[in-house]
């Protein structure tokens, strides 16, 4: 039977992508049965990593929609899970300049209480975005995606953790069903 040791000084962690689809965040209504499903789903997920897998650290890139519910998530787990933190990946200062008020309220409540910010870069480029995806990934054992099937961001999160060889945790977005690849 293996035992996992969970020492406060060896870090095991997840980060977290999803579709990088404007109409995707624009469509997602966080109080429909099929995000609330999600949410469920997502929290599960978290859990499992936790106590069968021995993850301490989750890694969220803040993104609209799902990132901030997933990174709202694992703040919440950290009432029962108090080794479990939270790093936030800011690809660069305006992440949030043109979201709406209450989009940037939450996303900056989330960074507020994260255990660390990690800012990549000052000012926005063509390549800040994938340099947060590499960043995260390579600072991960796991990689929590949510896959609507088609190419951009997850699809490039999903092949930089290929190349890496970290276990990927796909979760599909019509289905909810999750699997291993």
């Amino acid at each position: 039977m293996a035992m996992i040791i969970k020492d406060a000084n060896i870090r095991t962690a997840c980060c977290f992508s999803e579709p990088r689809n404007k109409s995707f965040h624009i469509e997602f209504d966080e109080k429909n049965a099929g995000s609330l499903r999600l949410k469920q789903v997502l929290m599960e997920q978290a859990v499992y990593l936790i106590e069968a897998m021995g993850v301490n650290h989750f890694i969220s890139g803040v993104d609209l929609c799902v990132g901030q519910f997933f990174a709202e998530i694992v703040l919440d787990l950290k009432r029962d899970y108090p080794e479990v933190t939270l790093e936030c990946v800011i690809p660069c200062e305006d992440q949030a300049a043109n979201w709406t008020i209450a989009q940037r309220d939450r996303y900056f409540s989330i960074v507020e209480r994260c255990d660390k910010e990690t800012l990549l870069q000052r000012h926005y480029s063509k390549d800040c975005i994938r340099k947060k995806k590499e960043y995260m990934v390579k600072q991960s054992n796991y990689v929590l995606v949510l896959w609507n099937g088609k190419h951009g961001g997850a699809g490039e999160i999903l092949s930089i953790a290929r190349t890496l060889g970290k276990m990927v945790i796909l979760i599909d977005f019509n289905t909810y069903e999750v699997r291993l690849i």
